[in-house]
């Protein structure tokens, strides 16, 4: 039968496997490094992946193929073993609460949707937290997993009422105050604007401010030309969402100093 149903250029696809947790039928793989269909009979043709892939490798097209089985998909998510659960166990201080089960196609479990609650505080102040062990220790202010933009969830719960924190990649490295000064109770995404897909950053910052209510967005960049490009995503999506929230935007030197 002629019927829609996904196709993946794998001379475009890079492996990253961000297209499968979003295929609730599991009809997406890694194989040899790629995506690929499963099976005809598995794939739905409605595209739930399409914006998930950084690459534009999928896309929906019209062929010949099996009709759509919900009684083959039941079986082989049946037979799919669960994710594993991750080994590293969590910061003594911290409780990692998953905000998101796993997703019924499997995907990688180090893109599994997390949030950090301090237990002994309602809100999660991390300034009443027990002091971390060790002279000089410093407390991780992170709240929320993961935090690479292309990986992070559009409508992830921690987004609600969220300050913002969009950093370049480089940021962290340079300012040796980065939790304390600017991470402390705001969600964060990272990325770097020399060597990913500026638009593909654009597009992402968009569904996410449009989708959730955001309460602030604060830019930490290098002073670097290149850097700025992360700045012009952020202003563009929230042109193209709409938005009109307080926006920062902070210039760190490559020795670590804030230039403005």
């Amino acid at each position: 039968m002629i019927r829609k149903i996904v196709q993946i250029d794998e001379a475009k696809c890079d492996g990253c496997g961000q297209c499968i947790p979003s295929c609730a039928e599991g009809a997406i793989q890694l194989v040899d490094g790629k995506a690929r269909l499963s099976a005809d009979q598995l794939c739905d043709g409605l595209g739930a992946c399409l914006g998930e892939c950084p690459q534009g490798a999928i896309t929906v097209i019209e062929r010949e193929a099996e009709a759509f089985d919900e009684e083959a998909v039941e079986a082989h998510l049946a037979a799919k073993e669960p994710p594993p659960a991750p080994v590293a166990k969590p910061r003594a201080s911290l409780r990692l609460v998953p905000t998101e089960p796993a997703p019924a196609g499997g995907g990688c479990p180090g893109a599994r949707t997390m949030t950090f609650v301090a237990p002994a505080s309602a809100g999660g102040n991390a300034a009443m937290l027990p002091p971390p062990p060790g002279p000089g220790a410093a407390l991780s202010q992170l709240g929320q997993w993961p935090v690479q933009l292309h990986l992070v969830p559009t409508r992830a719960p921690y987004f609600a009422g969220a300050d913002l924190l969009v950093a370049a990649d480089c940021v962290p490295f340079a300012y040796a105050r980065f939790h304390e000064d600017f991470l402390a109770g705001k969600r964060l995404v990272v990325g770097c604007p020399k060597l990913d897909d500026l638009q593909a950053y654009v597009a992402k910052l968009t569904q996410i401010f449009a989708g959730n209510s955001i309460r602030s967005v604060t830019v930490l960049r290098m002073e670097v030309p290149c850097c700025g490009g992360i700045s012009m995503a952020a202003r563009q999506a929230l042109a193209q969402a709409g938005k009109v929230i307080p926006f920062q935007d902070v210039v760190i030197g490559v020795q670590g100093d804030v230039k403005s």
